[in-house]
């Protein structure tokens, strides 16, 4: 392994121009990615004689036995170059970015004759108004359903006022959450006050459209109008609620991203709240482990990266922490660059700003410290697991396996995969069973799951293997294993008569987890998901060939052919296993299509 004088001659070797540097240990695995302007000072600086007080730092650097660099022409393509080679390499000691997604917004299509409320992932040059974004689908849809009950809007996809008095008013009409333009009784003016009101709090004004619902459910009640009146109320109540989820931050135009970052040795939490007319919409917090890497490199890099997920950037970006100038810089013109409007910077030391970091920060601190608490319970709960397994190392990485059918078709193997006793779904797999011939053999379909997954060589083996079957499941894909030279840990998991979790098992004997209730809690829901998901994905499959069947492929067979065969033998390989007399005995099935239909299945069984 390389020392820290000569890694520290290579560093001084460098150029002084932007790029990308790719830290690397003595198996030649990329273990950090960084970028600088001046590649020489930045990495001569990991390797100086007096060495790091960062923990983290010192601790990578401890691993590094070589390095690489990539030189480019400016720093904010060294940044671009960094996320890229980051999201391939998944380095340990980085901050590992978020994955590509859109961020939701509520639309309120303004420019129409009857505005109504969208979910969207983008915003559009039209006359709607949008508000968010928000961190996640859930939130906006939350927000868009307690605004259509409480302010009557349509959630049908009728066209208004095309389709006024053509149908019967819906369900949401009759439970009193909708106005029911539909019906033709609702005065337009009347709601467009509604819209106004809604606008008015999506805008943050909640004390004036309380005041308003407040005066409508008053002249409701004194003109005995109950129902009516009810329904204000419970506009308010609901309206309540949400509000209280929407602190109150700044005045009613204050446009803020406040950002704050708690560290310590275990852990680190980046916490964001997102401030708009004055109140905290939204926020997002981003917890990292021991060790990943915090630094003002890393930081603004993971920012960027954020910011090129959201379609809008606010014009206020609050941080309540120090970076460097050269960070400042370069977080300010990726953010200007990005924006259609100027983005301002801002790290405020005293006053009502200040006071803002401050409580963003509070929150990232009780973050990391609930995150702290739950990865010490998880890992107890894994430290139990492999004493009672006997397992030599702590299974950080389990794997569980799953084979779900409908009958003989659509023989589907699962795997979920659990990192420090929580599921990575990212990781999830599904595999249609190819070599069983149609025939349920459950050993074999779980021999060939594994088989293909194992194959996969790119992808680290678990540290433990779960199969949710007994002592035969166990039994063969040990042997698979023993085949292969691979030596991993494999157990079931056992069901009771009620079909509910009851032990792990070897390929003679059962291990009791009854007593030790985290462990039963872990393995009970490892067993649930998995069968879930493998469920999930054999419905899907079936569904699948239930609307798109392979008879169609037939020549000569269309899609009402295909349902009457389907409705006479009842599954795909019934149909396989026909004669042509009894193909030909289907009514609306000629001759003809009986030889292609058998000619077609024969040459798949040859191939």
């Amino acid at each position: 392994m390389a020392t820290l004088s000569e890694l520290r001659q290579r560093a001084n070797e460098l150029p002084m121009s932007p790029g990308v540097y790719l830290m690397k240990d003595k198996q030649d695995k990329i273990i950090y990615v960084g970028k600088s302007k001046a590649l020489k000072n930045r990495v001569s600086q990991y390797f100086k004689e007096s060495g790091h007080s960062d923990f983290k730092t010192r601790k990578m650097v401890s691993n590094v036995d070589r390095f690489d660099y990539m030189l480019t022409h400016t720093e904010i393509e060294a940044l671009s170059l960094e996320n890229r080679l980051i999201k391939l390499h998944k380095p340990k000691y980085n901050i590992l970015l978020k994955d590509d997604k859109s961020y939701p917004y509520i639309k309120v299509t303004t420019g129409d004759e009857y505005p109504r409320i969208q979910f969207v992932r983008k915003r559009s040059s039209d006359k709607a108004r949008y508000f968010g974004p928000y961190s996640g689908a859930s939130t906006a849809y939350s927000i868009i359903r307690t605004a259509q009950r409480s302010f009557g809007i349509p959630r049908c996809s009728k066209v208004f006022p095309r389709d006024i008095g053509k149908t019967r008013p819906c369900l949401y009409y009759q439970l009193g959450q909708c106005q029911g333009v539909c019906t033709g009784k609702v005065d337009k003016e009347h709601y467009h006050e509604s819209v106004k009101d809604m606008l008015s709090f999506f805008g943050g004004s909640f004390s004036a459209v309380k005041e308003s619902l407040t005066e409508k459910m008053n002249y409701a009640s004194e003109n005995l109008l109950f129902e009516m009146a009810a329904q204000y109320r419970d506009s308010i109540k609901e309206l309540d609620t949400l509000w209280q989820k929407q602190k109150v931050v700044g005045a009613p135009d204050a446009e803020y991203d406040i950002i704050s970052l708690y560290s310590d040795d275990l852990s680190s939490c980046l916490a964001i709240f997102y401030v708009r007319d004055g109140c905290v919409i939204d926020s997002e917090k981003f917890v990292f482990g021991a060790d990943q890497i915090i630094n003002d490199e890393t930081v603004v890099g993971f920012l960027c990266d954020l910011y090129t997920k959201r379609e809008y950037i606010a014009k206020n970006i609050l941080i309540g922490f120090e970076i460097n100038e050269e960070s400042r810089e370069l977080l300010s013109e990726f953010l200007n660059e990005k924006s259609d409007h100027k983005v301002y910077i801002k790290f405020p030391e005293r006053g009502d700003l200040r006071s803002l970091c401050n409580m963003v920060y509070d929150n990232a601190r009780q973050y990391a410290g609930q995150y702290k608490a739950d990865t010490e319970r998880d890992n107890k709960t894994l430290i139990k697991l492999a004493s009672l397994l006997c397992m030599e190392v702590v299974p950080e990485h389990i794997e569980a396996y799953d084979i779900s059918n409908f009958g003989n078709d659509n023989i589907t193997g699962g795997m979920i995969s659990v990192r420090n006793a929580r599921f990575c779904r990212k990781d999830y797999r599904t595999y249609k069973i190819r070599g069983t011939n149609d025939a349920q053999d459950d050993y074999a379909s779980m021999r060939e799951t594994i088989e293909r997954r194992l194959s996969h060589t790119e992808n680290p083996y678990p540290d433990l293997i779960l199969l949710d079957g007994g002592k035969g499941h166990v039994s063969t894909i040990k042997e698979l294993l023993a085949e292969l030279n691979i030596d991993i840990p494999v157990f079931g998991m056992v069901k009771d008569s009620f079909h509910k979790t009851r032990a792990l098992t070897t390929e003679s004997e059962e291990i009791s987890i009854a007593r030790e209730q985290a462990v039963f809690q872990l393995v009970y829901k490892i067993q649930e998901e998995v069968h879930r998901f493998t469920v999930n994905a054999m419905s899907g499959a079936k569904s699948k060939s239930l609307t798109h069947s392979s008879l169609e492929k037939i020549e000569g067979i269309g899609p009402k052919k295909a349902k009457l065969l389907l409705a006479h033998f009842k599954s795909i390989s019934k149909i396989k296993e026909a004669s042509t007399d009894e193909l030909a005995a289907v009514k609306g099935i000629s001759p003809a299509n009986a030889e292609a239909i058998y000619s077609y299945y024969q040459k798949k069984d040859e191939e």
